[in-house]
């Protein structure tokens, strides 16, 4: 009998242990595969796996609906009552950091960086720009600042001529003036898309390149003012440039630029006729997010191509994080983007530093002296609401030590001046009696007439001077006549005069 070479018992172990591994590892490799599409991993342009943004609405605000003021929840029902199919949800300063570890905390995305920023962060404003991009990333949505206004419902946001799919961003223009790009304040801020309400998917790429770019802005700013981030102070500039509609922009300037492996710059999106997508980024015209704002050719709120309106009631901000303000001429911000109004500011700013200082102080303080002394106003226009033609303590003209202008403004300041004179035109000037004849004429002093002169001639004829007398009687002198005095007029060819040559008479 033969018998068979048993197989040695460890082999078969072997094989067993494999036939579970193997599975196992397939289906590791296509969760990595999953999480590099959602994530971003290595795959960073990737589009999103979503097929439709999520049907929810998301805003921020100090407290939540049930404590809101009547004009925020006016303004939160348009979004309610315009989109029914869409879940509406608000975080509230007590609420988000809850929020921030739930999803980046150790059982969400593991970022504890994220988390211990934000819980750091101290400012208002910041937080509410950090936090917007937060929450888009975890979940998509729509995002809308407390003070804007559906006009339209959510259905509308997306022309019939694109497909969902084919989209992982709906942004609109908030900023189309790049001719300001060299301006010295301005330029960072003169082509920018609105970050007060955008669409977006969860989990793309973009959001996360924005949150990061911010993390490292803060630490850097931190470093520089040798102060930890819960005691950073920033100015206007450097927070739109740093967390504002600036970060925002070249943000998504960036992956399309990714996504479509060319360089795209603004010049993409000025004065767009139509929306149009770039690079899985559907952009909307100005009027779509941005109607009403008196610049970068908005429309208004009546157009067809408005979507919300934005009431900037909540838009207070700057007053922590001031704009740069002249001593003399203020912010170049109230011009709101109006060409002759800022080169108006820059003529007078630009003078001003070629003056010695002892002129500059006077200057300075003839200014404080004028706003102590002007009423005070009930409430000023917010930033990109219309705004003043003129910026604060700007006058028409140029700057009173300039003999002449240095071609600020095409045409000199004569010119200039001459468009504000129909607004402060004197009426008429009304005929005066002349200096050289005396009101006190006795009564029988003897008029002069003229020989063609006739005894009806009426009021309307005209004196020397070609001007119309008033219609005066002899009655209504306030020179009483004598006693003995004939009250009978002269024999003729005298003729009777009733005002004419008058120079007792008083003018009404």
């Amino acid at each position: 009998m033969k018998f068979q070479p048993s197989r040695p018992s460890s082999d078969g172990f072997l094989v067993k242990q494999l036939r579970k591994i193997i599975p196992l590892c397939i289906a590791g490799i296509f969760i990595l595969l999953y999480r590099n599409a959602v994530t971003g991993g290595s795959a960073e342009s990737a589009p999103s796996v979503v097929g439709k943004f999520p049907r929810k609405i998301w805003q921020s605000w100090k407290v939540g609906p049930l404590s809101f003021e009547l004009r925020d929840s006016d303004r939160a029902k348009t979004w309610t009552v315009k989109n029914p199919g869409y879940r509406y949800e608000v975080l509230t300063d007590d609420n988000a950091m809850h929020y921030v570890e739930d999803h980046f905390g150790p059982l969400g995305l593991n970022r504890p960086d994220i988390v211990h920023t934000y819980k750091s962060l101290n400012d208002p404003i910041i937080k509410s720009d950090l936090l917007r991009y937060l929450i888009m990333y975890a979940e998509g949505g729509v995002y809308a600042d407390i003070d804007v206004e559906a006009l339209k419902p959510l259905e509308l946001f997306i022309p019939d001529r694109f497909d969902e799919r084919d989209i992982d961003m709906v942004i609109g223009v908030e900023t189309d003036e790049p001719s300001f790009l060299g301006h010295p304040v301005l330029g960072s801020k003169s082509q920018s898309f609105c970050q007060w309400t955008f669409i977006c998917k969860p989990r793309l790429p973009v959001m996360m390149r924005l949150i990061d770019g911010i993390l490292a802005w803060l630490n850097e700013m931190a470093k520089k003012q040798g102060k930890t981030i819960s005691e950073l102070e920033l100015d206007f500039d450097e927070v739109i440039s740093g967390t504002g509609p600036s970060a925002f922009t070249q943000a998504i300037l960036a992956e399309i630029s990714k996504l479509r492996g060319e360089d795209t710059t603004w010049e993409h999106f000025h004065s767009m006729l139509e929306s149009k997508v770039v690079g899985r980024v559907l952009v909307l015209t100005v009027e779509a997010f941005a109607a009403g704002t008196g610049h970068s050719d908005s429309g208004n709120h009546g157009g067809k191509s408005a979507l919300i309106k934005h009431h900037f009631h909540a838009s207070s901000w700057p007053t922590s994080h001031p704009r740069y303000k002249h001593p003399v001429y203020g912010e170049v911000e109230k011009c709101n983007w109006n060409p002759e109004c800022v080169k108006l500011w820059d003529a007078n700013t630009k003078f001003f530093d070629s003056l010695p200082a002892q002129e500059q102080v006077k200057l300075i303080a003839m200014k404080e002296l004028e706003d102590a002394n002007a009423p005070k106003p009930e409430e000023e226009a917010p930033f990109g609401q219309g705004g003043a033609k003129q910026p604060d303590g700007a006058v028409p003209i140029q700057a009173p030590f300039v003999d002449e202008p240095e071609g600020w403004y095409q045409g000199g300041p004569d010119d200039f001046e001459d468009d504000l004179q129909e607004d402060f035109r004197m009426p008429a000037a009304q005929p005066v009696a002349k200096p050289e004849v005396k009101a006190d004429i006795k009564p029988d002093a003897k008029p002069e007439t003229k020989p063609e002169a006739k005894p009806d001639s009426k009021p309307q004829d005209k004196n020397v001077d070609g001007k119309p007398d008033a219609k005066l009687e002899v009655k209504d002198s306030k020179v009483e006549p004598k006693p003995d005095a004939k009250a009978e007029p002269k024999p003729e060819p005298k003729p009777e005069v009733n005002g004419e040559g008058k120079a007792g008479a008083v003018w009404g």
